[in-house]
């Protein structure tokens, strides 16, 4: 769990993270570098979630070894609402979530934290709209979570 109190913003009690895969921990399909090492970390810390259409089919694969729940979407289904109806059924104000799609920005704006990470497939500005933080990478996002007094120097008021 992350427990802060962030000045106002509120207190935060983090329980999961629920993130999104292709262009946010993965480009082309294939996991960034160092998410897997921070991914470790923030299990200690977190449920994990990644919650995608894995466009590539590859995010089995790329994650088998890690302490990640994955929830695969059918390409059918409303993205967009079947990732906020999870953040829904896990508790939004227990969990936060990172993004870059425009089927993201309900899941950040459902969220307690939402971030918003740019990556080399760009980020939806409705997203960036939705979200509490923009990160300039996947690596400075879950950075964000693994020090906590980062969340709290960025979203005080």
């Amino acid at each position: 769990m992350i427990e802060t109190d962030i000045p106002d913003f509120g207190k935060l009690n983090l329980k999961f993270l629920v993130m999104d895969y292709n262009g946010t921990l993965a480009v082309d399909g294939e996991l960034q570098p160092g998410v897997a090492d921070r991914l470790q970390i923030l299990a200690t810390k977190l449920s994990l979630y990644v919650v995608t259409a894995d466009t590539f089919k590859t995010v089995k694969r790329e994650l088998h070894q890690l302490p990640v729940e994955i929830v695969v979407l059918k390409s059918a289904d409303d993205q967009a609402r079947a990732k906020e109806k999870f953040v829904e059924d896990l508790g939004p104000k227990q969990t936060a979530a990172i993004g870059n799609g425009r089927n993201d920005r309900q899941m950040l704006a459902k969220a307690r934290v939402g971030v918003a990470v740019v990556l080399r497939e760009g980020v939806s500005s409705a997203t960036l709209g939705a979200s509490d933080i923009i990160a300039t990478g996947i690596e400075d996002a879950l950075d964000l979570f693994i020090h906590p007094m980062r969340l709290r120097a960025t979203l005080r008021g």
